[in-house]
């Protein structure tokens, strides 16, 4: 039977972790952000593609493997990130978020069109929802990404390049904080009861 304090240690051991993954998925964002600040749009690109590159080798460093889906955003940093480097033209970075959460929308609806619910192969080992939970679940993000996309398509275009940087890193995040949040009752009510001990 497993103590109380072994459970404990076990909670922090995954608090511990998944604060760590939290700070090195935002690390390269933040770097993004001073260096555009004194530097400007290019020099921030490139430290970016750095950062981003970094972040990507610390994660299979740190936790033996890197999530899909900062490993998708990753690619299209180094793709949009290379093409706003070499052409120098900063629409390729500013398109990149626009790219990277309709490439997640879409393959989270063509998921649910196949009635595949894709968010259970990654986030099965987290959660344990019933199918209902994990399609509702699934779609809901699927719009939410759909929402951040035309959220960065008007942000580009009516903002200043520097305005859109700090939108990008202090408005995003929280934004996708504020929904995860929000996704905590739906997995309450769909939650699967833990097996009981015999």
């Amino acid at each position: 039977m497993v103590s109380n304090e072994t459970k404990g240690t076990a909670a922090q051991d995954s608090g511990s972790q998944q604060l760590l993954k939290f700070v090195v998925e935002l690390g390269p964002l933040v770097v993004f952000f001073l260096v555009n600040a004194r530097a400007g749009i290019f020099w921030g690109t490139g430290f970016f593609i750095a950062a981003t590159t970094a972040s990507l080798i610390a994660s299979r460093m740190l936790f033996g493997h890197v999530p899909i889906m900062p490993l998708i955003s990753g690619a299209v940093v180094l793709i949009f990130g290379g093409l706003t480097l070499y052409l120098q033209d900063e629409l390729f970075i500013k398109l990149k978020p626009t790219i990277v959460n309709s490439l997640f929308a879409a393959v989270l609806f063509g998921g649910l069109a196949f009635k595949k619910s894709l968010l259970k192969y990654l986030f099965g080992d987290v959660f344990a929802l019933t199918e209902e939970g994990w399609r509702k679940l699934t779609f809901r993000w699927a719009c939410f990404f759909v929402c951040l996309a035309l959220l960065n398509e008007g942000a580009w275009r009516f903002l200043s390049t520097d305005q859109w940087v700090t939108f990008k890193v202090f408005a995003i995040m929280p934004i996708t904080m504020v929904f995860a949040i929000s996704q905590v009752g739906l997995l309450q009510r769909h939650a699967l009861a833990p097996p009981t001990d015999e």
